[in-house]
């Protein structure tokens, strides 16, 4: 009988050689909760732990052929790769200052010259959508476009650091730009 340390390098070396699926999905099972419990202690946000998940599960798909069982474990492998993965979702979130957060991010909203009519019943969509979004994620974007506050401010009202602000604001901008846009389609 094999021993679970045997058992996930020899599904790794059937991802490697055979793109084997059902090896994949066994890896995916063992250390997908690892990962994202990993991800969520990282990041103090689920959806970027599970996108840790993801972007680390891939990459393991794609760069298996590179793990060689005689040069050490496959949890030790994998794990290198999610390290990877965090460090990469790291640097992306610092790099992703408030100044990217420009006029361009409401594209639905814009009108080249709005009219308070247009503008109103936008308003009304928009906050029609607000409510589908999650309790913590509707109250950024309550701060930070009706509320004026500047995420800094946000941040310290609500007790969280900045970039857990900026976080649940680029998700929430990410869902109303789909419900917004399935509306107009």
């Amino acid at each position: 009988m094999m021993s679970s340390t045997e058992h996930l390098s020899d599904a790794l070396v059937k991802v490697a050689v055979d793109r084997d699926k059902t090896a994949f999905a066994s890896l995916f099972r063992y250390f997908a909760p690892k990962i994202k419990r990993f991800g969520f202690k990282q990041f103090n946000n689920e959806a970027a732990a599970m996108e840790l998940v993801q972007d680390t599960m891939t990459a393991v798909w794609r760069k298996a052929h590179l793990y060689h069982p005689d040069k050490g474990a496959a949890t030790t492998w994998v794990y290198t790769v999610m390290r990877n993965a965090s460090f990469d979702a790291l640097r992306k979130m610092r790099s992703n200052k408030e100044d990217n957060l420009s006029e361009d991010i409401w594209p639905t909203l814009q009108s080249p010259e709005p009219e308070q009519f247009d503008d109103h019943l936008e308003t009304q969509l928009l906050l029609k959508h607000l409510d589908k979004l999650p309790h913590a994620q509707r109250e950024v974007v309550k701060g930070v476009y009706f509320q004026e506050l500047s995420q800094e401010q946000l941040a310290q009202q609500l007790g969280v650091p900045v970039g857990t602000v900026k976080s649940r604001l680029r998700l929430a901008l990410a869902k109303l730009r789909n419900y917004l846009g399935a509306e107009h389609d």
